[in-house]
């Protein structure tokens, strides 16, 4: 798969030569922040539909705004992940961890992804919950492939044929 290609060359950014409580530091304040910025998409999503209710609400309600915020979070680990691997390769040390593992690691939510299943499952919403589950496992890896392609595309300059016998230089 080329889509992948040459990340797995560059050294991992969150190998940092910070004292570990910098790290811890950053990530707990990056974590609060995605956090907030998750509860904050769930308080507009449940205010955009009350008035207007399509789907369900309530305990029979199917969780859009996980799936989502879930969605966006691999989308933007994937544009992470190259712009730091690739593009940017001399980013402060502290900045993956605070992006990657504090701010989309609070704004995801696996937790909440497998609480809903359980709870749509409780309601005797089987295929609801199946349909769930393997959206969001589908839709997460489509999400880092399209941001990892994105990235590239956008952030990575364009290569050039190698020069040899009867090739122009």
């Amino acid at each position: 798969m080329h889509l992948l290609r040459g990340l797995h060359t560059h050294s991992h950014p969150d190998r940092s030569s910070a004292p570990r409580w910098r790290v811890v530091a950053v990530v707990a304040v990056g974590g609060a922040v995605g956090a907030a910025l998750r509860y904050g998409a769930s308080r507009l999503w449940r205010n955009g539909t009350d008035a207007h209710a399509v789907w369900r609400t309530g305990e029979a309600a199917f969780p859009w705004t996980t799936l989502v915020v879930n969605v966006v979070g691999c989308f933007l680990m994937g544009v992470l992940t190259v712009a730091l691997k690739e593009r940017f390769t001399r980013a402060p040390e502290l900045l993956n961890p605070m992006l990657g593992t504090g701010v989309l690691g609070g704004f995801t939510t696996f937790s909440s992804y497998t609480d809903d299943t359980r709870r749509l499952l409780e309601n005797d919403q089987t295929a609801d919950a199946l349909g769930y589950l393997v959206l969001t496992v589908a839709a997460a890896l489509a999400g880092v492939a399209l941001g990892v392609a994105l990235a590239r595309a956008v952030l990575t300059p364009p290569r050039h044929p190698r020069t040899g016998p009867g090739r122009a230089a």
